[in-house]
Parts: C-alpha cells; structure tokens; sequence
C-alpha cells in the first residue's frame, strides 16, 4: 500500500511538473468557491503566488438557493526572462446552492457564466544585450463556463497549538469554452483559435477566525481541441484567504 501511494505521489509531482513547463496563449483563473449555505452570506477573497498570478472573487447569496458570483484575475511574469506573459480575466456567473446531509457539513454549487480577457505571450531569448523577442503572440477573449462545487467540512476540528480550528476540502470543475475575438502573432492579424477546457481544481481551507480562513488551491486544464496556441498547459498552484460573513 505504501508504495502505491509513493507511485501516485510521484506521478502527481511529474503530472505538475509537465503542466507548468507547457507554454500557453491562456492562463486559467481561481473560480469561486463560496459554498454558501444561507440565504443573505457574502464572500470575499484574494489569491497570489510567486509567478505573479492573482486573483479575487465575490459572491453573494440573493435567497436560499440562488447566488451571484464574480471573479477577476491578473497575471504578470517573466519581464526579465524567457517567460514573458500578462493577462487580465474578468468573468460573472449566478447559480443554484444547497446543503447535503442530515448535519448539513457538505455543500453543493452549480454556475454557470460568462467572461472577458486579453493576452500577451512573447517568447525571449538571452543574449549579450538582453533578451531579444523571438515571437509575440497577443489576444482577446471571451468565455463561457459551467461549474460544479462540492466541499465537505471536516466532523471533528483540529487542534493547532492548543487552538480547535474547523477544517474543510473542496473541489471545484469547470467546462470552459474560450474563443480568441482578436489574434496577433508579431503584429500581424492572425486566424483565430477557440478551445474547450476541463479545468479542476482542489482547495483546502483552515479557519483562522469566525469567518476568515486560508486556503490553498491546486488545479490544472485540459484541452479538447488540438490548437497550437490557445491550448492547456498552465497549472494553478495559489496560497490565499477567503471570508464569508452574513445574517
């Protein structure tokens, strides 16, 4: 059993590995997760990582089951290296929420939406004056997406440093459709690409206060069509904090 379980850890490392080292016009955002389970709740939060990339979402939940999101993100790397890419995503949905269970510990979410964005991916190289531009490749976007959340909070809490703090895990997958409106390469007006994105996400989140946790989010894409810019290959690795206040 314990050399099963290496097997698959040692996958997953190679799995992330190989997704971070593909190149790609499209960098996938942090959905919201709000696992709301009342009426009148509010959420908030903020994700980063050290490649620049940053995200925040919103959410609110209008009556019982209905809710309302919004996500925005940034992504900034690479000025000084072979790997220079921008993006900015801004995207809304609305959905449907519901508790699961007799303790009401596991959530339910289902959205669907629509986003906009533009790109900038320039291959560099170094050289003895610098880096030099060897392609750049910019667009614009749009999207739509449908996504499922489900997260169960943990029965018992943990204790840390004497401290009883609540516990839950998540996931969150998104079918994503993302079409270039707009395609440069060097330039120059290009044909356009679109392509349809399976995109999971897993999150664990720790309670610090009532309200406010911390949360730490791992997920990659996969592409259905065979393109030779708009296509997966960007990993979401993020570290951020999420609070959710209401009635």
């Amino acid at each position: 059993m314990l050399k099963i379980k290496n097997i698959h850890l040692i996958y997953c490392i190679v799995l992330a590995c190989f997704l971070s080292s593909c190149s790609s016009i499209y960098m996938p955002n942090v959905p919201s997760t709000p696992m709301f389970k009342k009426a009148g709740e509010v959420y908030v939060g903020g994700h980063f990582n050290a490649k620049g990339n940053i995200s925040a979402n919103l959410g609110a939940a209008v009556s019982d089951h209905i809710a309302v999101i919004a996500n925005g993100s940034s992504v900034n790397t690479g000025a000084n290296s072979n790997d220079y890419f921008r993006q900015w995503l801004a995207e809304g949905g609305i959905g449907y929420f519901t508790t699961i269970g007799k303790e009401k510990r596991q959530v339910l979410e289902m959205y669907a939406g629509y986003g906009v964005g533009s790109s900038k991916d320039h291959e560099q190289r170094a050289s003895v004056y610098g880096y030099e531009l060897v392609e750049a490749r910019e667009m614009n976007f749009d999207k739509i997406f449908l996504q499922v959340n489900y997260s169960s909070t943990r029965k018992k809490k943990i204790n840390i440093f004497g401290d009883k703090k609540e516990l839950n895990y998540g996931t969150a997958i998104r079918l994503s459709r993302v079409g270039m409106k707009e395609f440069w390469l060097n330039e120059m007006v290009s044909p356009t690409e679109e392509n349809y994105f399976i995109e999971p996400l897993f999150f664990t989140r720790m309670e610090l206060l009532n309200g406010l946790q911390i949360q730490y989010t791992n997920g990659f894409n996969i592409g259905l069509n065979s393109n030779e810019y708009l296509k997966a290959g960007n990993s979401v690795f993020t570290l951020g904090l999420v609070y959710t206040f209401g009635k």
